[in-house]
């Protein structure tokens, strides 16, 4: 997951709450349904009146606290960029904003030239003659132009060694959200409207052909790829997917796949070894570039070329992108307007030059000083915590307290910014800033290759309201934009700040302790640091968290994959047992004042509840629940209760109670 940010801003003001004139509750008590006990649903208690009464906005497909944080910064980096517009921002990279966010608003200009833009794309699909032009196509498309492309070649740390960079391929090539789309019985209604989508889009662009069929064409074509893909679930597994193979190895076992043409045709230097990340994956593309008819791979490569660039292009294309995408798939009822999705564009592709803009504005210097001691003050409580495990062994405790005292922390934004200065952007060519923005975007991932990582590098954005852990720098990071309210109330008592910020922040840090990061060590490798008894248990006791949430059914007949959000699950069991430890510590023996009729530790879980408040459209849950690690947020708000011993104390839960668990049903992980 990634909320770590939150955990330290509270932990930041702790100590002067305690002492400063009375602050307020911080819980949003109109939200509360008090007809729910909190003994059975402290969500829907914290929550439900605001679940009853919430009208999710007509361009969003879910609405809660994140998304409010979220609309703050998308007002704020506006600013910016219209300012960067109007002449009135004094950066290195004012103007290049300027020419993104003036050629997106320029919709009169979009319209007029309807799909025109893409007709260099066409003419390279028409130009393909044989397999291995097929080959090359694919190739160009990383570099800057639309189109598809059945596999991905990329540059990552090596997981096995984190001082290198390595080459890697991954799956790709389908349209839909996820490979259930194409082959459970539950989506053929969805399945029935791409095609259509697919249709009305061939007929916009005026492509040959029939477009019934030629849809038809490119489903059947996606399901096969669909077929071969390896399930999310199964790529959460690190060690399944390292399979690092000699470049004449991985040539002369798939040679249909035409690597060298596909590297060496995207800017490759020569490579002595890849990752392939899904082996059987590769081998089934590698039948089907043999099999699979050249006019129908072309066929694919049209509509793709045009889906991808359909928010781009004249309203018809954008509107049909939208009513399938965004209505059919996501529950919308209206568009973003142009103004969001600009800016949306000009931090996507400038992030690092807004973010420097966003920082001088919104992003206090001590700000830093603060988050720095808040995470250290988590830090302390997770020392404690794993000092004190009863499953665990010693030597195992040593190596992961060994792992925790190596953690690295960003906070706020980088020490140096991304140099932007070889884009010549222009604003009165949207998609011709796009073809740069991307072709700028892989020649810096290639300049990586034969380069030792850059462990100062960010991998979000300072507007971005998010926060990250990587497994390979052993690292936690939270940008400016997720150090502000709705997280962190400086107006109310350190108690629902720690069951806000602080257990966000402990649950990034505990995503180096769950069942991917837990893989990594300290200097963020893949090894094995553990003795196999103790990975043993700790896969007995993660397996029961799977099953806990494998129960859960937010829609009928659909429910949480435990597995493919057991990171997620276990970062929140972990990090709000943390965040409560800290609390505790943090009032030094003493107690709590009461507030509003509620005690501290009541109020920590409060914190929780609230900040996971969040309404989905139902469209949008379907696909959270097939594409998304993370539970629904009411899962997240109380899954992990039933086995903190401290909440049953806080609010009185008995046997009986819609949150009970027996105490040898209850986990404790970390």
């Amino acid at each position: 997951m990634k909320r770590l940010l939150f955990a330290t801003l509270l932990l930041a003001s702790g100590a002067s709450a305690q002492t400063s004139a009375p602050l307020g509750l911080g819980v949003d008590t109109t939200a509360m349904d008090r007809t729910v006990r909190p003994q059975d649903d402290l969500f829907r208690y914290t929550n439900g009146r605001w679940l009853e009464t919430v009208q999710i906005p007509d361009d969003k497909s879910r609405y809660g606290s994140f998304d409010i944080l979220r609309e703050k910064a998308e007002a704020d980096v506006r600013a910016i960029v219209e300012d960067a517009a109007a002449g009135r921002v004094d950066d290195p990279d004012a103007q290049r904003i300027a020419a993104v966010y003036t050629a997106y608003m320029d919709s009169a200009r979009v319209d007029a030239l309807g799909v025109t833009p893409l007709a260099p794309d066409f003419a390279r699909i028409d130009a393909i003659a044989s397999r291995d032009d097929l080959a090359r196509y694919f190739a160009a498309n990383a570099r800057g132009t639309f189109g598809p492309s059945p596999l991905a070649a990329f540059v990552t740390v090596d997981a096995r060694n984190s001082g290198q960079h390595i080459t890697a391929l991954w799956q790709t090539g389908t349209g839909l959200p996820d490979r259930s789309y194409y082959l459970e019985d539950g989506f053929a209604d969805e399945r029935a409207a791409y095609v259509d989508y697919l249709a009305t889009i061939h007929d916009l662009a005026d492509l040959p052909g029939d477009a019934q069929e030629a849809a038809r064409t490119v489903l059947a074509l996606e399901t096969e790829i669909a077929r071969h893909q390896w399930t999310r679930v199964e790529n959460r597994d690190p060690e399944a997917r390292y399979n690092k193979m000699a470049w004449t190895e991985l040539v002369a076992t798939y040679p249909q796949v035409r690597l060298p043409i596909l590297l060496s045709g995207s800017g490759f230097p020569a490579v002595d070894s890849v990752i392939v990340n899904q082996p059987s994956y590769v081998a089934a593309l590698n039948t089907m570039m043999r099999r699979t008819p050249l006019e129908d791979w072309k066929t694919w490569a049209r509509l793709q070329t045009v889906s991808e660039a359909a928010g781009l292009l004249s309203k018809p294309f954008a509107e049909a992108n939208f009513d399938f995408f965004g209505r059919t798939l996501s529950g919308q009822t209206a568009d973003r307007v142009r103004w969001k999705k600009a800016v949306g564009a000009a931090s996507g592709a400038l992030g690092e030059g807004i973010g420097r803009v966003y920082v001088a504005r919104h992003f206090p210097p001590e700000a830093k000083a603060r988050m720095d001691e808040m995470i250290r003050n988590l830090q302390v409580a997770m020392r404690q915590s794993i000092s004190e495990l009863e499953w665990m062994t010693d030597e195992t405790k040593q190596a992961a307290l060994a792992k925790l005292d190596d953690y690295t922390f960003k906070i706020g934004y980088p020490d140096e910014w991304e140099d932007y200065s070889a884009l010549d952007l222009r604003p009165d060519d949207l998609i011709g800033n796009t073809r740069k923005i991307a072709a700028w975007n892989w020649e810096d991932m290639l300049s990586d290759l034969g380069q030792a990582p850059d462990r100062a590098e960010w991998g979000m954005t300072p507007q971005t309201v998010n926060a990250y852990y990587n497994p390979s720098f052993n690292e936690i990071v939270f940008p400016a934009a997720i150090l502000q309210p709705p997280f962190f109330n400086v107006e109310a008592d350190d108690a629902v700040n720690y069951g806000g910020i602080g257990a966000v922040i402990g649950h990034e840090f505990s995503h180096g302790f769950d069942d991917q990061g837990s893989q990594y060590d300290g200097q963020g490798n893949l090894r094995n640091w553990w003795s196999e008894a103790d990975r043993t248990e700790f896969e007995a006791l993660t397996d029961r968290l799977v099953a806990q949430y494998d129960g859960y059914e937010p829609l009928a007949g659909e429910t949480v994959n435990g597995r493919l959000t057991l990171g997620e699950n276990i970062a929140d069991l972990a990090g709000l047992t943390m965040a409560y430890r800290a609390y505790r510590l943090s009032l030094d023996g003493e107690e709590a004042p009461i507030i509003d009729g509620y005690t501290g530790d009541q109020r920590v879980f409060l914190g929780w509840a609230q900040v996971w408040r969040n309404a989905y459209r139902d469209a949008y849950l379907t696909q959270l629940l097939k594409t998304d690690s993370h539970s629904p947020g009411p899962y997240r708000a109380v899954g992990p209760l039933s086995h903190i011993p401290a909440f049953y104390t806080a609010f009185g839960v008995e046997p009986g109670d819609g949150l009970y668990l027996a105490p040898e049903d209850r986990i404790k992980l970390w």
